[in-house]
């Protein structure tokens, strides 16, 4: 009679452990596809103006735009939400499995702006935005904007 109890004990323990596992798997998947580093179906980003060919002065603003996500300052790590990095004269892009390194050519956003003034040297330039988690890290699928070049008169 124990030996009856004690193997219907180890079956409840051994379906209550394969319960539990599948509960904390299903959880930790929820989390991975939830998280602030996942890009949001449909989202995109785009420079509002400039436009590409634009003429410009030495110093111009650059209007940044985002669909289908939000803004959130660098260090809140809230999902579907991002802030900008401005990309100038890239040729290469920086690694986009670490966090941007801010450089002349990598311009950081990090309060959640949405615009700047930018000073340029005359001649042609490129900018391109792309997007960076909480940690300055560019998404799953990075979110990068069209590039374009302007001339600065």
């Amino acid at each position: 009679m124990v030996k009856t109890f004690i193997n219907g004990a180890l079956s409840m323990l051994r379906k209550s452990l394969l319960l539990v596992l599948f509960m904390v798997s299903f959880n930790v998947f929820a989390l991975k596809q939830e998280s602030g580093n996942t890009t949001p179906s449909g989202a995109s980003v785009y420079i509002i103006s400039p436009v590409d060919g634009d003429i410009v002065s030495p110093t111009f603003t650059v209007r940044f735009g985002l669909r289908g996500m939000g803004i959130a300052p660098a260090g809140i790590d809230r999902v579907k939400t991002a802030h900008h990095h401005l990309l100038i004269d890239t040729k290469v892009l920086p690694n986009l499995t670490k966090p941007l390194q801010a450089t002349d050519k990598v311009r950081h956003f990090g309060g959640g702006q949405t615009e700047t003034q930018l000073t340029l040297k005359p001649g042609k330039h490129t900018l391109q935005l792309l997007l960076g988690n909480y940690a300055h890290v560019p998404h799953d699928q990075p979110l990068m904007s069209k590039k374009i070049t302007v001339t600065v008169k």
